[in-house]
């Protein structure tokens, strides 16, 4: 690709025409009409998998049931509303993980995304080549094992690697000390050797794009990172503050309200750190306090109900809501810089012009 023409992202023989992919975020922050208008204006758009049944009053305790429901339903809806490329974001330490993978192979979805842990199985669940297959990684060592394990068990590689750098929003491959030691853990360093380790694998000349993630604000940051070599970019947080993500309100305010001293690391009952906007929920968790809501869904298996002390699932669906007073906003590291609701379309605008004229001044 001729990056200063900033155009197409190609997974195996899937065409995304601008090097895009819109970031999968849960609980319902990510859902079919973010995805559709995303995919609409030539990126890619991604449903998180997680959570999206929550919001059904008639659903009963069979969790496994209305959650493939309500994923399947997203995933038709978002079909509906788009004839472009679109993906989903399913991450490994859901509990019905590989009945949601199975679900979406079911609706020969396009892409398939997996992070939070490594998807060590996840070409055993999907048993055609039509759906792409993108793990997340945060190191040169896991992009390492992934491929592989994927070879040697499955004479698979994945279709293109997602490397998520320490500035990210949401749950964090990363201990405490390497999120403080920004010299050796920045996103450019890890991608850099991300990318060497991915080529070590490459057969027969098709290409495993390496897709930059993590404190991708605007377009000099794109054009930054494909300059290294990154065949296109994940961003979350920008898309949180469109019209067409269907996040409350107030979830959406606690973005454009937040000072970069708002944004802090919490410890999260996946097991992880997560970064998140302070609010006095997050004072409360961070201090020990209790926060009762039980444990419906037993969601995650890295979770242990009867040790943390809130569920990560209900804060979500609560903030999702807007009761921000039960839950919290996810959110990446440049988070403050945001202070308006924008149209999908008004911002890919934005990011493909500021990335086209950075990468021309790169030339």
């Amino acid at each position: 690709m001729n990056t200063s023409l900033f155009e197409n992202l190609q997974i195996g023989n899937l065409r995304i025409a601008l090097p895009i992919i819109q970031g999968g975020m849960g609980v319902r922050v990510s859902t079919s009409a973010l995805a559709a208008a995303v995919s609409n204006e030539g990126a890619l758009g991604v449903i998180a998998a997680i959570g999206l049944g929550e919001n059904d009053e008639s659903k009963t305790r069979d969790y496994l049931g209305w959650s493939r429901t309500a994923f399947t339903n997203s995933i038709r809806q978002t079909r509906r509303m788009t004839k472009n490329p679109f993906g989903v974001n399913i991450m490994c330490a859901l509990t019905n993980y590989e009945d949601l993978v199975t679900a979406a192979q079911d609706e020969d979805i396009d892409v398939i995304i997996s992070g939070a842990g490594l998807p060590m199985r996840l070409p055993s669940f999907v048993k055609n080549h039509t759906t792409k297959l993108v793990p997340i990684v945060s190191s040169p060592r896991a992009a390492h094992i992934i491929c592989s394990t994927w070879l040697r068990k499955y004479n698979r590689l994945p279709d293109a690697v997602i490397v998520e750098g320490p500035m990210a929003g949401g749950h964090l491959g990363y201990s405490r000390a390497e999120l403080a030691d920004e010299e050796n853990y920045s996103l450019d360093n890890i991608l850099k050797k991300v990318i060497e380790t991915v080529r070590g694998f490459i057969r027969n000349d098709i290409d495993i794009p390496v897709i930059a993630a993590g404190g991708i604000y605007d377009g000099k940051d794109i054009a930054r990172v494909m300059k290294l070599g990154a065949g296109g970019v994940q961003m979350g947080t920008r898309f949180v503050c469109t019209h067409e993500c269907d996040v409350s309100q107030e979830y959406k305010d606690a973005y454009i309200a937040a000072n970069d001293e708002d944004v802090v690391i919490i410890q999260s009952p996946v097991g992880m750190p997560g970064r998140v906007i302070m609010n006095d929920f997050v004072r409360k968790i961070t201090s020990g306090e209790r926060v009762d809501f039980g444990c419906v869904y037993h969601c995650l298996h890295t979770c242990k109900p009867k040790e943390v002390n809130y569920c990560i699932a209900k804060a979500l669906d609560n903030a999702s809501r807007g009761m921000m007073d039960l839950g919290f906003a996810m959110a990446g590291s440049n988070v403050s810089r945001i202070k308006e609701i924008v149209s999908v379309k008004h911002l890919i605008d934005e990011l493909t012009t500021g990335a086209r004229a950075s990468l021309l001044a790169f030339a």
